[in-house]
């Protein structure tokens, strides 16, 4: 019997109608096969919060000005973002990593310093990253998450924080799934009609100045952000340490959308948490096959989809856990 036959068996035994905990059955089934255990279990899950800045935002793609990212990165040291907030009443670690924002932070027992520039180029002119960057930022991902493991975590969530980084993300899913641009940008941080208009005619332009691009690291590294490169490392060391991936919203599925033309197999350890009101995200599910735990209309970022979802993880594994059999229970079953 394989692990997933074994699985399978032991929660249809459990005391409840054939597949009556719905998706909460194909959860635990899920996390069992990414820790490859029956009996899985849900150590020290830590949400990373990548944030960088983007030099596309000075092309006017934003809502926000640029210094926004400088200041929420402040407010998560602080406390006091929602993803503060839900990671606190979940019972999540939250770790924020400085990928590249362009201002200096001082120390914080919740900052990670893996500074690789102050801000990236703008991709309207130039490639964002140069092939230096990419490849800082794709070994600091992989070295956070291996620390984190080390620690006895075995599972990891992903948010992120950089004003323009939803420009970046269209580029990034357009472009390897080759669904037309105006399909994946959408209105980021609250654009108004004539800035959406503005932000495609921009992205449009940059889509014509690059030409075709197939290679996933060089796509990477033309459109990516700081944040994002460092989140594909991260999000490959995880498969490769058979940890949980949580996934957020639209940039962090951009992320894993690249790091999965990288290698494959690693979608086999996500889960997808939520599906954002950002236009792209549904289509890039959809792209993925992806059946997200949530659906309510978040379009904030940060992780918080991942922190908010978290509590079905627990519940799923308990029950798989904890659930008394018919057997055990002395209740009659079909095959009784």
């Amino acid at each position: 019997m394989t692990l997933e036959e074994t699985i399978r068996r032991k929660i249809d035994l459990k005391t409840k109608p054939l597949g009556a905990l719905g998706q909460l059955e194909t959860l635990a089934l899920r996390i069992g096969l990414i820790q490859q255990t029956e009996s899985p279990q849900l150590k020290h899950p830590t949400l990373l919060v990548f944030a960088a800045d983007h030099g596309i935002a000075a092309e006017g793609v934003s809502a926000y000005p640029a210094e926004v990212t400088y200041q929420m990165v402040l407010n998560f040291l602080g406390g006091g973002a929602a993803i503060n907030v839900f990671c606190r009443e979940n019972g999540l670690d939250l770790r924020v990593v400085d990928a590249g924002v362009n201002a200096d932070f001082p120390e914080h027992s919740s900052l990670i310093a893996a500074k690789a520039g102050y801000g990236t180029a703008s991709f309207l002119h130039d490639s964002a990253l140069t092939v230096e960057q990419l490849e800082f930022c794709l070994a600091k991902g992989a070295e956070l998450v291996q620390g984190l493991q080390q620690t006895g975590c075995n599972v990891v969530g992903f948010g992120e924080m950089g004003i323009g980084n939803t420009s970046s993300a269209s580029m990034l899913m357009s472009v390897c799934t080759g669904i037309p641009l105006d399909q994946c940008v959408g209105k980021g941080t609250g654009l108004t009609t004539d800035q959406l208009s503005r932000k495609q005619s921009v992205l449009q332009q940059a889509l014509t100045r690059h030409g075709l691009l197939t290679d996933p690291y060089k796509i990477l590294q033309t459109y990516g952000g700081f944040e994002i490169a460092q989140m594909v490392g991260a999000m490959l060391t995880a498969r490769s340490l058979h940890m949980v991936l949580l996934v957020d919203g639209f940039i962090s599925t951009a992320a894993l959308l690249v790091a999965s033309r990288m290698q494959p197999e690693v979608l086999e350890n996500v889960i997808f948490c939520h599906h954002s009101a950002e236009q792209g995200h549904g289509l890039l599910l959809d792209f993925l096959q992806a059946e997200p735990l949530l659906r309510m209309n978040l379009r904030l970022g940060e992780g918080t989809g991942c922190a908010l979802a978290y509590p079905l993880l627990k519940n799923a594994v308990a029950f798989l856990n904890q659930m008394s059999t018919f057997a055990e229970a002395g209740v009659s079953s079909l095959d009784d």
